[in-house]
């Protein structure tokens, strides 16, 4: 149930959202556009605290869930409360990100980045993506080792903290990009925007306690944990949206 609950969050916040860039209209009915509205909560992890050792130690998972993204989802509804943002969904917010004060973009960066983070993850999934996902990474990227390579270098590229993401654009194409900080594709100051699909944290408060400085071990070792049932299932939910 979690993983549904996730899975809604993650994507289902598209529909409804109208023109969001080159005047391309989205579904508005397949969805549900106020499932993610204030006061915002954490859905819960999928998983226990341990299951992603060795890859992610439990120590890691434990403060990140429950320190950090515990912060960002307290001080988002601390930002909003007491204005007309609290009648917006967050796919509003995202849309009209460049309006607002920086404590509602990083925050609401930082609660709904991690939903989407958390969700996806999982040493129970399939470990390689099939179907209509599969075939469109290999039209993309010509291979899925080769996608591989391009979205680590995207995550071990970014200086400083930030993100690396698989999205859909709003032709339906997949792409690989990064963010800083708690910026998403989404959002109206991403230089490249879309529906996000799968993610990586590469803040440091994501890996160093088992990794230290290692980035590039902590990317690598990312895909031993990826649920690609649950990136197909975003990857199909961004295509409904279009």
């Amino acid at each position: 149930m979690k993983k549904i609950l996730l899975l809604v969050i993650g994507l289902g916040l598209l529909a409804g959202c109208g023109k969001l860039e080159n005047n391309k209209q989205f579904n508005t009915t397949e969805y549900g556009a106020t499932m993610l509205k204030y006061p915002y909560e954490r859905a819960g992890l999928p998983f226990r605290l341990n299951d992603l050792e060795p890859y992610m130690d439990t120590k890691t998972v434990d403060i990140h869930y429950n320190k950090h993204h515990k912060g960002y989802t307290d001080k988002l509804n601390a930002a909003i409360a007491g204005t007309d943002l609290e009648k917006k969904s967050l796919i509003e917010i995202f849309r009209n990100i460049s309006q607002y004060p920086d404590a509602v973009l990083n925050n609401s960066g930082g609660f709904y980045n991690h939903e989407l983070f958390w969700a996806q993850l999982s040493q129970d999934g399939a470990k390689k993506p099939t179907g209509k996902l599969a075939e469109e990474i290999d039209k993309t990227f010509e291979s899925f080792e080769t996608f591989q390579k391009v979205f680590e270098s995207a995550a071990a590229s970014r200086f400083g903290s930030g993100w690396a993401w698989l999205s859909v654009d709003f032709n339906g194409r997949l792409f690989v990009s990064s963010t800083p900080n708690q910026v998403n594709p989404l959002m109206d100051v991403a230089e490249e925007q879309g529906f996000p699909i799968l993610c990586i944290d590469v803040w440091e408060h994501a890996y160093y306690l088992l990794y230290q400085n290692r980035r590039p071990e902590y990317i690598k070792n990312f895909w031993n944990i990826v649920n690609w049932d649950v990136v197909a299932e975003n990857y199909e939910n961004a295509l409904k949206a279009l």
